[in-house]
């Protein structure tokens, strides 16, 4: 995927992405996420990356739904804050994707195939 260029004669047509995903980038380096989960560690080592090596990215998808779930019964600006960090258990998910390659599942339930258990 190519770095993001502000040259790029697209980008102003992606510009609303581009802040609400450096808002969820604050929030996990300086807002909340840094204060409550961050522990002075890196965002790939910190408690969330750890738990998705443990249990799958469903754990990271799991809490982002629960987050997205929770935001529909709060004020505006709560629920924008709470959608943002959901956005950063996204991220989690697709870097766990990205990084490793377990051979099986980390959990020990059964898994599917060919739409059968």
């Amino acid at each position: 995927m190519p770095d993001l260029d502000a040259n790029d004669p697209l980008l102003p047509d992606y510009a609303e992405l581009v802040d609400v995903l450096e808002r969820a980038v604050e929030q996990a380096a300086y807002g909340k996420g840094r204060d409550r989960h961050g522990q002075a560690r890196a965002f790939i080592d910190q408690p969330m990356q750890q738990l998705i090596r443990l249990y799958g990215p469903g754990f990271a998808l799991g809490q982002a739904a629960k987050k997205s779930q929770e935001a529909m019964r709060m004020p505006r600006d709560r629920a924008i804050a709470e959608l943002l960090g959901a956005i950063n258990y996204i991220a989690g998910a697709v870097i766990a994707l990205e990084t490793e390659v377990p051979a099986d599942p980390a959990n020990d339930n059964e898994q599917v195939q060919n739409g059968r258990i």
